[in-house]
């Protein structure tokens, strides 16, 4: 059922994922491929198979986990590129980017646990059968 509150979360993790992309295209970490959009991408397209897999709790649990390990790993390179940008930074004009991967992580963990909790209530319904 797509009005439950995890489908919410992944949708505000999704949400992070567009924003990335969006002011993340003067990151050039690696001179010739563009991981940023790469990995925005994959979350996308990983966060909207999470959401339409609502009939699966373990799927979900695990597209949710899959996602947060991209996270990271995007959040690796931005502060990477982050540390190697010359001439210091502004941050109201560079600097922002790993905080939309910060937010999506969170709101993966939060959908992880309501899923979760709906696997536990679905099992006891069915012990009670």
């Amino acid at each position: 059922m797509l009005q439950r509150i995890q489908t919410i979360w992944t949708l505000l993790a999704v949400l992070a994922a567009v924003f990335l992309f969006i002011t993340g295209q003067d990151v050039d970490v690696f001179s010739n491929i563009p991981v940023i959009n790469i990995g925005c991408i994959a979350l996308v397209l990983v966060g909207a198979l999470s959401i339409f897999s609502f009939k699966n709790r373990k799927r979900q649990i695990l597209l949710n986990t899959f996602s947060i390990i991209i996270n990271v790993l995007l959040i690796g390179v931005l502060a990477y590129w982050l540390l190697n940008l010359s001439g210091g930074i502004q941050i109201p004009e560079k600097g922002i980017e790993p905080v939309f991967s910060l937010i999506a992580v969170i709101c993966l963990l939060i959908a992880n646990i309501y899923i979760r909790r709906d696997e536990r209530l679905v099992k006891s319904v069915d012990r009670l059968r």
